[in-house]
């Protein structure tokens, strides 16, 4: 169907700028406003809500035009926990419907609407964050008289563990899993300056308790941290440290499943009585068991069992609210294939058991910071019962990868990727991140890890096969799309992959082997980050997508700030960037941040100089 071209000016989303209190209590009065061009033909708009199920509409008054936008305004209370609410507008030309998912004549579902959370208690301080992804084992040694020692194996096939020189590329012997270059807690406490100088406030650690494996995913005790990395000590000074630098961390725990060397799994195989044998799910007492992807090394928890859901997050002194607590006081968690958890065929109790740990660490520390991996469309889980955010491939990084590299999509069991040579349409990636925004509150968008790369995939310097201009591009978006940017440790000096060891290499402490330029980059990008409250919490819109471009804008009631992304090899020319639809009015100016180019809005268009492959970064000045 054709849309007439003035429906690209209705804009609404939940920033300031349209939503007087983004987290409103039950009870109170909240500001609703939309914006459409001043010459566009509405006659009337209505905000359509629902009331206990019942439709109701508010007519919105017009506010006076102020070229080249005219503001249309309401009143709605918030008398549930959930407020859905869309636009219906009456035009010269028709009726329209107007919802987080564009404009359309069709009547749209709730599950497009925008929505409002009341009495939402979000982490707030993750706004102001900037993260940093650190694989413990590879990030630094501080502390060499723990370094794992070489040892035997232990039935399950698990091979001989092999401690090697920093940096060393692992012989073809060795299993990956189980290569070790000693990294620990001390050796993160000992690059706190760095980190500080780089600018992040926030660390994301992946998992420290004992296990057999660098990557600790198997893990043999969820109360204690692991001896190889420095013991219950080694992260108290961590806290203490992190704490005289105003800085907070997260932990890694993967409830879903664990090693087969946990003393519950291995009681559960000695006694089908045990306690414990409930926490498991056997075919055939003991050696045939529900696994993670049929992995042996590790078995699946079932939590059917009461027991198991005391002892992991309903109990005081349970594993998710035990570290949330003195003297640890971790500041969330990042949960490990949440997709999965809870799930085994016909027992599908994931949406229950996230709701429960939820709760759990709400009640222990109500301002934690909570998000599980979840690698495709996670929306279900992000409504503000379950997680506050994901680590978000498919509203995020996902898209953007395709964008820069061509399609991939790889499948557990699929041999080979799923390929297209064809550059992948900039339409779908704009198609793409809108579905998922649309998806989910804006409130909650607001909270979503945003990441270009981390330890499960490859380098993002890899992914753009060590184009500059690409990784630039790459970082800038990251910085300024609506979520919480994380960045993978030692992307910011240029990192790539290694053959043996992909994503998992050592981090250079070597400053000669540094990307000076780089990192210099990555320092101003995080420093705008973190002083931008148009960039913490600032709506968004596309404002244009071409073949090989896109430009969007964040805005809010403190400014805004325009993004032109341009991938192709060959300089994008001088030409004029279409932003009256955004409601952007003619004269108003922005220099560029890194070049410190000035360009104004000229005829509803901003006026921009030729851009080679790369990002540009419009700051308004007032």
């Amino acid at each position: 169907m054709f849309l007439p071209d003035w429906l690209n000016t209705i804009h609404h989303d939940g920033s300031d700028l349209y939503v007087s209190n983004p987290y409103p209590g039950l009870g109170e009065k909240v500001q609703i406003r939309l914006r459409v061009s001043h010459q566009a033909p509405v006659r009337q708009v209505y905000l359509r809500y629902t009331h206990d199920g019942e439709q109701r509409l508010i007519p919105l008054q017009a506010a006076p035009p102020t070229p080249p936008v005219r503001w249309w305004e309401g009143v709605l209370e918030i008398r549930e926990p959930r407020v859905v609410y869309r636009f219906l507008l009456l035009a010269d030309d028709g009726v329209w419907w107007y919802t987080a998912a564009g404009a359309t004549a069709g009547i749209p579902t709730d599950a497009q609407d925008f929505v409002l959370l009341a009495a939402y208690h979000a982490p707030t301080w993750v706004l102001e964050s900037v993260f940093y992804q650190i694989f413990p084992d590879r990030f630094a040694n501080g502390d060499p008289t723990n370094d794992p020692r070489p040892e035997g194996g232990n039935g399950l096939n698990t091979p001989r563990p092999y401690l090697l020189p920093w940096g060393m590329e692992p012989p073809t012997s060795a299993s990956p899993s189980f290569v070790f270059y000693g990294g620990d807690l001390e050796g993160i406490r000992q690059q706190l300056d760095y980190l500080q100088a780089l600018g992040v406030n926030a660390l994301y650690l992946n998992p420290i308790f004992p296990a057999q494996t660098n990557h600790r995913y198997d893990v043999t005790d969820y109360t204690r941290v692991d001896p190889r990395l420095g013991g219950d000590e080694a992260l108290i000074a961590l806290r203490q440290a992190l704490d005289e630098r105003s800085m907070r961390y997260i932990l890694d725990i993967v409830p879903n499943h664990c090693g087969a060397q946990h003393p519950w799994f291995l009681a559960a195989q000695a006694d089908p009585d045990a306690p414990e044998a409930s926490f498991f799910t056997f075919t055939r007492h003991p050696d045939l068991y529900e696994a993670w992807l049929g992995v042996a090394r590790l078995p699946k928890l079932n939590y059917r069992s009461a027991e198991l859901r005391r002892r992991m997050y309903e109990d005081s002194d349970s594993v998710f609210r035990r570290w949330l607590r003195p003297p640890f006081r971790a500041d969330g968690w990042r949960i490990d294939v949440a997709n999965m958890l809870g799930r085994q065929g016909t027992q599908q109790l994931g949406p229950e058991i996230a709701r429960g740990i939820r709760r759990a660490v709400k009640d222990t520390r109500p301002d934690a910071y909570l998000i599980g991996e979840n690698f495709f469309d996670a929306t279900p889980q992000l409504q503000g019962r379950q997680w506050d955010g994901v680590m978000n491939y498919l509203g995020f990084a996902m898209p953007l990868w395709h964008w820069l590299r061509g399609f991939r999509l790889g499948a557990w069991g699929l041999n080979e990727e799923v390929r297209s040579e064809l550059p992948w349409p900039t339409a779908a990636l704009e198609q793409t991140w809108r579905a998922v925004r649309a998806a989910i509150p804006w409130a909650v968008a607001l909270q979503q890890y945003n990441l270009l790369d981390s330890h499960d995939v490859p380098r993002i310097r890899t992914l753009v096969a060590g184009n500059d201009a690409l990784h630039r591009l790459a970082v800038t978006v990251l910085m300024t799309y609506p979520g919480v940017p994380s960045i993978y440790y030692g992307d910011e000096i240029g990192l790539m992959d290694t053959p043996r060891l992909g994503p998992r290499g050592c981090m250079i402490w070597d400053e000669a082997a540094w990307d000076h330029d780089l990192l210099a980059f990555y320092r101003k990008l995080i420093a705008l980050r973190r002083s931008s409250p148009v960039l913490q919490r600032g709506g968004f819109q596309m404002l244009g997508v071409d073949k090989d471009s896109f430009a969007y804008q964040r805005a809010a009631k403190a400014g805004r700030i325009i993004v032109v992304a341009h991938r192709g090899s060959q300089p994008r020319p001088p030409q004029g960037l279409r932003v009256e639809h955004g409601g952007i009015p003619d004269g108003t100016h922005f220099i560029e941040l890194f070049s410190g180019q000035g360009a104004r809005v000229i005829n509803g268009h901003l006026q921009l100089p030729e851009q080679p492959q790369g990002a540009t970064l419009w700051q308004e000045i007032a």
